[in-house]
């Protein structure tokens, strides 16, 4: 009972873990253009060790929030708080960090460009400047948070011990950079309307499951009230967050005309790629080529739920990357 009471107590404080926020002011972004009165959302679960060796990072996934990603510091989920220090930090672009819908100097279409790796060089700003932690034990995220993961490795890669990406990619296959793009010129030429959103949010759950997913959990008769719902929750997101977030993704590229030897030179870290075989969203082919030439484990995610294996098949990869991380 009381070890019961003790887990129910930690979930509660994962859910409710305060949002707190890294003000860096003008940012110059990778590509010269400043990003005004910058910030970034974060949230923490567990407590830093005496010798700060315990710090787990986790960035977020395509348009999702640190409060949506809280369950990763669960006792029962792959980042322990029970264990390690587990920072979620949220993403440019998502609606918390500075975002086209949040900025105030540069609005919407005024937003500038951004890329994985800024995302990635502000989130060491956050680490190393304001939480004043000089190495992580781990970096790990989930889709687009394993695209960050896979940059942190090069961008920084004596900053820490491991780094497993999940369901990401360390360059968009042309694939990808087809479903992203089809997503960004409905935007663009919706001029990022509510119908365009609609849209576009069909686009991304298409591709969200396997087809063999959406055939047998979705009646035919009930699609029209399927489609009403994606209609609706469509309507809770910014398009033009949306959008920014798609043109970071669609140039992630880690290797920089680098060939793949060389850029193996460069990863010092542990890495375990998990995949997800079935995955309609982001091709896992880049992910497990980079994991064999590494000479890493790689978790394959085989059912059908195609991008979001994760989910149902959390237990499987939970049980994976403990042990990796143990």
């Amino acid at each position: 009972m009381k070890k019961l009471l003790i887990l129910l107590l930690l979930m509660a404080q994962a859910t409710f873990a305060q949002q707190q926020f890294y003000r860096i002011g003008d940012y110059r972004l990778e590509n010269g253009q400043i990003l005004k009165d910058a910030k970034i959302g974060f949230r923490t679960f567990g407590k830093l060790n005496a010798n700060k060796s315990n710090a787990v990072l986790v960035p977020t996934w395509f348009t999702g929030t640190s409060q949506q990603k809280g369950f990763v510091a669960n006792p029962d989920s792959f980042a322990d708080s029970t264990k390690y220090f587990v920072i979620v930090v949220d993403a440019l672009g998502n609606g918390v960090s500075s975002s086209p819908s949040n900025s105030t100097a540069q609005k919407n279409q005024n937003f500038p460009l951004i890329s994985i790796r800024d995302m990635v060089n502000t989130e060491y700003k956050l680490v190393r400047e304001y939480l004043k932690i000089n190495h992580l034990y781990a970096v790990t995220g989930i889709s687009m948070g394993g695209m960050q993961s896979f940059q942190w490795m090069v961008s920084f890669p004596d900053f820490m011990d491991k780094v497993i990406p999940i369901i990401g990619s360390p360059k968009q296959s042309a694939y990808d950079k087809l479903f992203w793009n089809l997503q960004l010129n409905i935007l663009e030429r919706g001029q990022y309307s509510n119908e365009s959103m609609k849209s576009v949010n069909a686009l991304h759950q298409l591709n969200l499951w396997t087809p063999t997913y959406r055939a047998e959990h979705t009646p035919t008769d009930e699609y029209p009230a399927y489609l009403t719902k994606l209609e609706e929750d469509a309507l809770k997101s910014n398009a033009y967050d949306w959008a920014c977030q798609l043109r970071a993704m669609i140039n992630h590229d880690i290797f920089q005309g680098k060939a793949p030897e060389d850029v193996r030179k460069i990863i010092k870290a542990k890495v375990m790629v998990v995949v997800a075989t079935q995955d309609h969203m982001v091709n896992p082919i880049a992910a497990i080529k980079l994991g064999q030439l590494l000479n890493a484990p790689i978790v394959e995610l085989t059912g059908d739920c195609g991008h979001m294996a994760t989910s149902c098949e959390s237990a499987k990869m939970t049980a994976h990357i403990k042990g990796f991380l143990e």
